[in-house]
């Protein structure tokens, strides 16, 4: 098996990418069912398998568990992403198809598969082209919550241990991170060696330069200026 970056059991700031669309292609496979044949039972498995995992944790989702157990090992680790707005669109998906479930044995079967039909609609979506909506209505209320990240205008360097009259491409990073480490193996590539700044080690750092996502990389004159953002 190729090495782990991020073990799925325990780094759970984190999750390889490919797991979140695993497990929205089962859900969505039995939400469909449901929505077709209007059993609840198809309404409630999906909803207790996810129930379980938010509650007790990754490995009581059947789904995750075969996927890092039986998949992954196969395919490699896929980039990792912030877990959390996966986490936010299974609650939501666990919501829908709990109502789901009530509402088909409660005598209102055209309510159940309305809800069933639109968890099948949307996790199947994401299962095939890696767009999920509940991920992006997280980020569209961490926005209104007010996590948004600032303009980085001016980098202290003496700080990050530059030298006095140097310039450098310094980036924001974190270990566990994909996107940041192919963007400092791209910037070491065209001779920009950055100057990594872990989030992790130094949230104090990521506070006072409004760091809310990484990768982000900044090309910063000798006088501390940022010249032009790189990416992120």
């Amino acid at each position: 098996m190729p090495a782990r970056t991020a073990d799925p059991y325990r780094d759970l700031a984190v999750i390889d990418a490919r797991a979140p669309r695993f497990n929205q292609a089962v859900i969505g496979a039995l939400a469909l069912a449901g929505t077709l044949t209007g059993g609840w039972a198809l309404f409630a498995l999906p909803a207790l398998q996810l129930t379980l995992g938010l509650a007790l944790g990754r490995r009581w989702c059947l789904p995750c568990v075969f996927y890092f157990e039986v998949v992954q090992p196969r395919l490699g680790e896929g980039p990792l992403e912030d877990s959390r707005p996966p986490r936010f669109a299974n609650q939501v998906g666990a919501v829908f198809l709990w109502t789901a479930t009530a509402a088909t044995l409660v005598g209102a079967p055209a309510l159940g598969r309305a809800l069933g039909g639109a968890v099948a609609a949307l996790a199947l979506v994401s299962a095939a082209t890696g767009f999920c909506t509940g991920c992006a209505l997280y980020r569209a209320g961490a926005r209104l919550r007010g996590i948004r990240g600032r303009t980085v205008e001016r980098v202290d360097l003496a700080e990050l241990g530059v030298p006095a009259g140097q310039g450098a491409v310094v980036q924001f990073t974190h270990p566990l991170c994909s996107d940041c480490q192919e963007l400092a193996r791209r910037l070491a590539g065209e001779r920009h060696g950055p100057v990594l700044v872990d989030v992790a080690r130094r949230p104090d750092l990521a506070r006072k330069y409004g760091v809310a996502v990484v990768p982000l990389a900044v090309e910063v004159a000798a006088d501390g200026a940022v010249i032009r953002r790189i990416t992120g």
